[in-house]
């Protein structure tokens, strides 16, 4: 029996599963813009402000830490609530998180308002369920990669627009009002998701979780390898207290620091207990054969995330201020030269998803790998000597091939388990953030050499995971309907 002939995407349309992408991948778009509109005004915040240059990283480090556990718990709302309630909210939110930040009048404000807008950027989960709700399992890795490749291009768009702005109002205060102006354009854009989007198709079900608190898994390997995947989510975030501890920035006591390891360690018990509680059933009873999945696909998918969009999230921190001290720019030009990175989003993402699609998930995600391997090792040899051009032309080709494996990832996800999608998009997810939290820490202590030498090994080591423990999806995935009935969905 032939396979259905999928449709092609009308990208000029604006109406049935291509609006929900337009209305997705804008959405997405505005929730980057507004979790990077510090990076490109960095500069100016930092005279201003009088912060050094310790404190400047860890705005940065800051920026990416909120977003590990939002991931996870975004992605649990999504799963229960919908992605058109929850991404409106989340807008929202962003807008009011903006503009507390622009007020700000000191560094403790501005600290603990760029770690709060780390929950922003857990907007990318919702649209991971929402587009895996629209789209085919032959089209969902383009229709994927088109919302998330586009959708990052939000933070190369902040770096290009907001110096311009914060140069319109100019004055020391210019970069409040440029980041004050990205808060209202996703405050007005909350209102217009909410109107336009839906969850599903005419008719279709959305498929929630039979449980709360944590994700199904059906095999008593899959939740021990569960309860060992959630530890790095805990791990990320003391090592950001101690980032902020008496060793290194003295921002917290260590009385303080102490109180938030303990405090970790008793959430990650608590969690552990969560998992067990919604999953025991597997030790004592093997789940049907039409209902398992591999966990261990998760847990690859994590790892490659880490790799790829959390190595983006730490250059895309680090490059303008990297720009300008390298080659003495000014700071709208390095915001632009630097914007180059993310500018590869609109093709890249979008033409890894197509890839996989067309020619085999894991085979396009281990070529990505190896590509990003070999672009931060040349990256690592930039110094004043070079050619500005050249120095362009190296960031592009690097964030090619890591734009593209951030593609090939959300290919999979969706075609894990439908009805798991949000917590399963939230977990990989979540493990790009770890991956920006370390790198960005790395880059604390080390030279921007030494920074680029890091990625390309942890690329490396990604990509000997990918090739033995990976696996492409085939046939279909199977989720009951509300009255019983079995409906099998496709994924390969």
């Amino acid at each position: 029996m032939s396979s259905p002939v999928t449709p092609r995407l009308n990208f000029l349309s604006f109406s049935g599963n291509t609006k929900i992408l337009h209305l997705s991948w804008v959405a997405f778009f505005i929730t980057f813009i507004v979790w990077f509109n510090a990076a490109p005004l960095m500069a100016s915040i930092r005279d201003t402000m009088g912060l050094s240059d310790q404190e400047v990283k860890t705005l940065l480090i800051l920026n990416v830490a909120l977003t590990i556990p939002a991931r996870i718990i975004i992605g649990m709302l999504v799963d229960q609530l919908g992605p058109r309630l929850v991404y409106s909210l989340l807008l929202a939110s962003a807008a009011v998180l903006s503009w507390m930040f622009a007020l700000a009048d000191s560094f403790e404000m501005l600290a603990l308002t760029r770690f709060l807008l780390g929950f922003v950027g857990a907007g990318f989960v919702v649209g991971i369920r929402l587009i895996g709700e629209w789209f085919p399992a032959r089209q969902v890795g383009l229709a994927e990669g088109i919302y998330g490749g586009w959708g990052n291009f939000g933070s190369a768009a902040a770096a290009i627009s907001l110096p311009f702005i914060a140069a319109g109002f100019g004055g020391d205060d210019g970069w409040r009002y440029a980041i004050a102006v990205s808060g209202l354009i996703a405050l007005i854009y909350s209102v217009v998701f909410y109107v336009g989007a839906r969850n599903t198709p005419k008719g279709s079900t959305y498929f929630k979780p039979k449980k709360a608190g944590a994700m199904e898994v059906t095999s008593k390997g899959d939740l021990a390898l569960y309860i060992v995947m959630k530890a790095p989510l805990f791990l990320a975030l003391a090592l950001l207290a101690w980032k902020l501890g008496p060793v290194n920035l003295a921002l917290l006591s260590g009385p303080i620091c102490i109180a938030i390891y303990i405090g970790l360690g008793a959430l990650y018990l608590y969690q552990v207990y969560h998992i067990w509680h919604i999953n025991k059933s597997v030790l004592h009873q093997p789940v049907a054969k039409m209902h398992r999945y591999r966990f261990s696909q998760v847990a690859v998918l994590n790892i490659n995330y880490l790799a790829t969009f959390g190595s983006e999230l730490a250059v895309i921190s680090m490059l303008p201020l990297f720009f300008m001290d390298t080659f003495e720019l000014s700071q709208v030009t390095a915001g632009l030269l630097a914007a180059s990175f993310a500018f590869t989003n609109l093709v890249a993402r979008p033409g890894g998803g197509y890839l996989s699609d067309r020619m085999g998930r894991k085979k396009i995600l281990v070529a990505c790998l190896m590509g990003m391997t070999v672009g931060y090792l040349v990256l690592s040899q930039i110094s004043s000597d070079w050619a500005l051009p050249m120095a362009v032309a190296v960031t592009m080709f690097c964030s090619f091939f890591g734009q593209a494996g951030s593609g090939a990832v959300f290919a999979m996800v969706p075609l894990i388990k439908r009805r798991l999608t949000g917590q399963v998009a939230g977990m990989v997810g979540a493990y790009g953030n770890i991956g920006g939290v370390v790198f960005l820490t790395v880059l604390s202590f080390v030279s921007p050499q030494i920074f680029f030498m890091t990625l390309a090994g942890t690329s490396v080591v990604a990509m000997i995971i990918t090739q033995l423990a990976l696996r492409e999806p085939e046939g279909t995935m199977t989720e009951v309907l509300p009255d019983g009935t079995v409906e099998l969905i496709e994924v390969g």
